[in-house]
């Protein structure tokens, strides 16, 4: 499984981080971490109703204030690179808030440009280092006014121009009870005309319906999760017809209380409709799961064998933003993956 060659289309900057990391930053910097960060580790999380989210999102902020500067910013998207590497993942679109990390280096602007810089140095060397080669995305906040979406959205827009250095895809991430989907349609509009892929995230903590309202208001590309549009049938036909890519985060859903149990996470029945479905880790600082465990997963949980694997990552692929000669290598490599006796491919 880890020879196989994967695309990772949704992992968040900060759920990204090594929990040593996030221990080194914080005694570095002066900082107490909860204990589920620490000697309770990893933490029991349920985001099932709102307590359950503030939890998880106190200790999201918490490993995020950890993050003092240019230096912390680099090395999240180094060990992210080399981490995801290390699985087997070829490509990985990082995704990021700059609004969380623009206090210590002077605003949204240079927030950005340091993760984009910090990417495209992994990208030079990733052949030597064996990381994942990094695209950016930028994320707005559906915590935040819409207003707010619209300056990312126009920044993400500038720095768009920049091809695959540049940024690559505009998100909208959060509690998704929270705001009113159409009220971010303007920052989406922008962010399109831009030439960027739209991907927020819809169809997790809320059902259908909400998959409904987020492919007709935003018109997304790809939808982190997208999960629950199983639960209509309509919907989910809505979600092959478009040919929306779902960033499907097995261990996460589970994390969370979305789903009880791993086989009770509706991957078959997504594949099974024709949907496309690119694997994801999501936050595994906090889930302690990465890349890998979610293919491991799929194989345990839900029967997929070797040719359904390849498809899988080769969909991983296709609806990624990755540069083309990227995209040809890793579509070849996979092929070879699968003509590979399984003892020499474990």
């Amino acid at each position: 499984m880890r020879a196989l060659p994967k695309a990772h289309l949704h992992l968040h900057f900060t759920g990204s981080m090594r929990v040593e990391s996030v221990r080194d930053l914080a005694a570095a910097h002066g900082l107490r971490l909860p204990d589920s960060l620490r000697s309770a580790y990893p933490p029991r999380l349920s985001a099932a109703d709102e307590r359950g989210w503030f939890r998880f999102q106190r200790l999201y902020d918490a490993a995020r204030h950890c993050v003092h500067g240019e230096a912390d910013m680099r090395r999240i998207v180094r060990e992210a690179a080399l981490d995801d590497g290390a699985e087997g993942s070829r490509w990985l679109e990082i995704q990021v808030d700059p609004t969380s990390y623009a206090g210590p280096v002077g605003g949204i602007t240079p927030a950005m440009e340091i993760v984009l810089d910090e990417a495209r140095s992994v990208n030079a060397t990733a052949d030597e280092t064996g990381s994942a080669r990094v695209g950016v995305v930028m994320a707005a906040s559906r915590i935040r006014h819409p207003l707010e979406a619209r300056t990312l959205a126009r920044l993400a827009a500038r720095l768009a121009d920049r091809g695959p250095e540049g940024v690559l895809g505009f998100g909208l991430s959060n509690d998704e009870r929270r705001g009113s989907t159409p009220d971010f349609a303007p920052a989406f509009r922008i962010a399109e005309r831009a030439g960027v892929a739209l991907v927020p995230h819809a169809g997790e903590l809320l059902g259908p319906q909400a998959v409904a309202e987020t492919l007709e208001t935003l018109r997304p590309q790809r939808l982190g999760h997208g999960v629950r549009s199983v639960e209509d049938p309509r919907v989910l036909d809505l979600v092959v017809e478009r040919g929306v890519a779902l960033e499907v985060c097995p261990g996460s859903n589970v994390s969370l209380g979305v789903y009880r149990e791993a086989p009770d996470v509706p991957l078959r029945t997504l594949l099974d409709a024709g949907a496309t479905v690119a694997l994801g880790a999501d936050d595994p600082l906090l889930f302690d799961s990465r890349l890998l465990a979610q293919y491991e997963t799929a194989r345990t949980f839900h029967g997929l064998t070797d040719p359904e694997l390849a498809e899988l990552a080769r969909g991983s692929f296709r609806a990624s933003r990755a540069p083309e000669e990227v995209v040809a290598t890793a579509l070849a490599d996979i092929d070879a993956w699968l003509e590979t006796p399984p003892s020499s491919a474990a």
